[in-house]
């Protein structure tokens, strides 16, 4: 009985004696991360601005005479040749119009022949060999008029274009001015965007000391597709827009293949010169209540907050435009392990390098 009681006893003893034990305090061990510093070099950012795509010239063809519509030569959506025909008139009225001018010319020339002829002799005074020519102009101006109104008959296109609808049809009555299509020419495409103030100023002083020298752009289509011709600036409106506070630009391309047409829309993609910008990886920043944050590495290697302020956005890249210097050391991983004021071990890595694992585009 003493032998089991005295076994009970040294089991409750090591059970005890085993809740005592503590574990070893084993020491923090300080996190080690990437860090490296801004990179400070030339590079540029690719601006979208929505455009609107104008035809160089743009013009609707209208009826210059009144009279039934005979003939039509052409067809919607064809490409006409400068000079080339496309309408007709019904010219039978005019025609006659014509011939009764022509007949009152011929009797107002024999009229002044016969006065010239008396006035020679001194038959008739001068005034009416004045008077005579008087008619005989008049009614060679009646002339011109009518062959005028015969050839408004006759429409003929006024220079190398696309036709656009057809708006009367053969037999139709037309007044004078009333519309018959419209004509495009669109071997040049004039394209229209909007630039704010702020970055009009910019453009104006970076091409201060290159006023020659005109700006290329180039045009993503409304299918996401960068069309195949480059184009320049080449005019700037003369007024702001005092509702959005923009300023237009006018692009022009070529299109030789015309792919463009009038009416439609797009993007314009032009490049925006940074010099001597500091960039930083996009991935080494933070935001609080929308703002943009760094972890700063001082020279006690503990870490700090500090707000910075982006100019413009590149592929996995920003553009700082304060808070950080080319010397500071920033944080660009482990950011969410780590608090403000927490020190840590770096491994620091070039910012080239660093900016080269980011795919960084720039000139």
């Amino acid at each position: 009985m003493m032998k089991k009681f005295s076994c009970v006893l040294s089991v409750i003893a090591a059970l005890l004696s085993g809740c005592h034990q503590t574990e070893p305090h084993e020491p923090h061990e300080q996190p080690r991360l990437k860090a490296t510093s801004p990179l400070r070099q030339d590079t540029a950012i690719v601006k979208e601005y929505v455009s609107q795509i104008r035809a160089i010239r743009h013009i609707e063809v209208r009826a210059l005479e009144r009279g039934y519509l005979q003939d039509t030569f052409v067809d919607e959506g064809q490409q006409v040749s400068k000079g080339q025909p496309m309408f007709r008139i019904m010219p039978n009225l005019y025609q006659a119009d014509l011939q009764k001018a022509k007949a009152e010319a011929s009797m107002a020339r024999i009229e002044y022949e016969n006065t010239k002829a008396l006035a020679d002799k001194n038959i008739v005074s001068p005034n009416e060999l004045a008077l005579a020519k008087a008619k005989l102009d008049k009614a060679n101006a009646e002339v011109n008029v009518a062959e005028t109104h015969l050839g408004f008959t006759n429409i003929n296109a006024p220079f190398t274009g696309i036709m656009d609808h057809l708006e009367a049809r053969n037999g139709s009555l037309l007044d004078e001015g009333d519309l018959l299509t419209t004509l495009s020419d669109i071997s040049r495409m004039w394209v229209y965007f909007n630039v704010p103030e702020s970055e009009y100023l910019d453009y104006v002083q970076s091409k201060k000391n290159h006023a020659q020298d005109k700006e290329k752009v180039k045009l993503k289509m409304a299918n996401g597709e960068v069309f195949d011709q480059e184009g320049v600036i080449e005019t700037i409106e003369a007024d702001f827009d005092n509702k959005t506070g923009n300023i237009a630009f006018r692009a022009v391309f070529p299109n030789p293949n015309r792919v463009l047409r009038h009416g439609q829309t797009g993007s314009i993609l032009m490049n925006i010169p940074y010099k001597d910008a500091l960039l930083i990886p996009q991935k080494a920043t933070f935001e609080i209540l929308d703002k943009t944050y760094v972890y700063v590495i001082n020279q006690d290697n503990k870490i700090e907050q500090r707000l910075v302020t982006i100019d413009a956005e590149l592929p996995h890249v920003y553009i700082v435009k304060d808070g950080l210097e080319a010397d500071d050391k920033i944080l660009i991983e482990g950011l969410r392990k780590v608090h403000n004021g927490e020190q840590v071990t770096v491994d620091f890595i070039p910012p080239d390098k660093a900016m080269s694992d980011l795919s960084l585009y720039a000139e």
